[in-house]
């Protein structure tokens, strides 16, 4: 532990007196070494903690930066700034594994069946990105792969985001539990009043509105909108 003496120190004949305001008098101790005492000035003070401060927000950069989603394949719609945006609303199980590529209208052509298809085999999250020809780019975290079911899946987990440029993000509202609903004809996000996200089965078409499932504003640049790209990924467990 140290204690800090800054305003006055003892001379020879006993008397107190007063230091410069820019010293400082630390008196160290510790159980592992012998008490001692250390003059420094205000600004190797300030120079000490400007150190710890960066080497603090260092560390803090270095760890934000390990729990980055890793592709595994280039991606035409992600970069760093849109990862690294994600990363930080997705789950903890997540985290530090690989995401790999299942469907891509700019590989596999513009299909819904395609996608059910590829995904057939996948059993964990499934990331959906989507530009439209507005160069806008939004999409889903799910937390279930997307399927052909006759009902609703999936948890809170699921969330929409877009950047326009700024990120949004629009997490589980609680009000219902339409989180994804998926038929040949169409996939869809959201539900309870208007999709959040709509796509045909083309994968061509698509439409969002503001749904009471996440309680979102419309993604897209227009609520109606024409597909440029599209992509899926999934966690490489």
């Amino acid at each position: 532990m140290w204690y800090s003496r800054k305003q006055r120190l003892t001379g020879k004949s006993g008397a107190m007196k007063h230091l410069p305001e820019n010293i400082k008098v630390l008196y160290i101790a510790s159980d592992c070494m012998e008490p001692y005492v250390e003059i420094i000035t205000v600004k190797d003070s300030k120079r000490r903690q400007s150190l710890c401060s960066s080497d603090d927000s260092e560390a803090e950069e270095l760890s934000y930066h390990d729990v980055l989603p890793v592709l595994s394949d280039h991606s035409l719609l992600l970069d760093d700034h849109h990862l690294e945006k994600l990363a930080a609303q997705m789950p903890a199980r997540t985290q530090g594994y690989q995401w790999q590529l299942v469907y891509s209208t700019a590989i596999h052509g513009s299909s819904l069946k395609t996608l059910y298809r590829n995904m057939a085999e996948v059993d964990s999250p499934v990331l959906l990105v989507v530009k439209d020809m507005h160069k806008k780019v939004f999409g889903a975290f799910s937390s279930d792969p997307f399927r052909v079911s006759k009902y609703c899946y999936g948890t809170g987990e699921t969330f929409l985001f877009s950047f326009n440029p700024d990120f949004q993000v629009y997490k589980w509202s609680g009000v219902n539990s339409y989180f994804v609903s998926g038929n040949w004809d169409s996939l869809q996000l959201g539900g309870g009043g208007g999709f959040a996200l709509w796509l045909d089965a083309d994968l061509y078409r698509g439409s969002s509105f503001s749904s009471p499932t996440f309680h979102n504003a419309p993604l897209s640049t227009n609520k109606d909108f024409i597909v440029q790209d599209l992509e899926v990924w999934t966690v490489q467990n």
